[in-house]
């Protein structure tokens, strides 16, 4: 069994389907971290490292994002805490408007998965991402976070209309755990 460092349910959800076969479970104890890296590899590895040692035994963590190439790769790292306590129908609104001059929609969402064993000394960052553009408006009720307004390249739909199924294939989520523990099942057992 391996600890997941989050205290968001829909994340634990995902990768325990992801990673089927593997016990995966939340952090027993929430972990303060103060998530002001420049990028998703400093955010998951801090996560990672100070849960694994508060824990005293191996942790995956991760760091993801939305990141919209017209506006700067923006909201990137900032994605959860970008207008902060709103729900995300407004986020996405607020994006929306900031769109409505740019004919350049392409994003793409980002994920790296971080996992430290403190025991041995192994700390292993990879990352994964989905390429797509912004809609126009904010369709569907599957996903969480920026999936209603978000279609992945190959699909005319966005994430929140395509449902679990698909994203759990193709999302960036998916893709980083899915090559972490493909490098892990080389260096550690499950």
């Amino acid at each position: 069994m391996i600890y997941i460092a989050t205290s968001n349910p829909h994340k634990v959800e995902e990768i325990r389907i992801i990673l089927e076969g593997i016990e995966v479970e939340r952090s027993p104890k929430n972990v303060e971290v103060i998530e002001d890296g420049k990028s998703f590899y400093e955010n998951s590895m801090k996560k990672a490292y100070y849960y694994g040692l508060a824990l005293n035994t191996p942790v995956i963590a991760d760091d993801s994002g939305l990141e919209i190439n017209a506006l700067g790769r923006f909201p990137g790292v900032e994605s959860a805490r970008f207008m902060e306590g709103k729900p995300y129908v407004l986020k996405m609104e607020k994006i929306l408007k900031m769109l409505e001059s740019k004919v350049d929609r392409s994003a793409q969402f980002v994920c790296v998965a971080t996992y430290f064993n403190p025991k041995k000394g192994v700390l292993i960052s990879v990352e994964g991402k989905v390429e797509g553009e912004i809609s126009r408006e904010i369709k569907g009720n599957f996903g969480f976070g920026y999936d209603p307004f978000f279609i992945p390249h190959g699909y005319e739909k966005t994430f929140g209309e395509l449902g679990d199924e698909i994203k759990r294939k193709i999302s960036h989520r998916s893709r980083a755990f899915r090559k972490l523990f493909k490098i892990l099942k080389e260096v550690e057992e499950f």
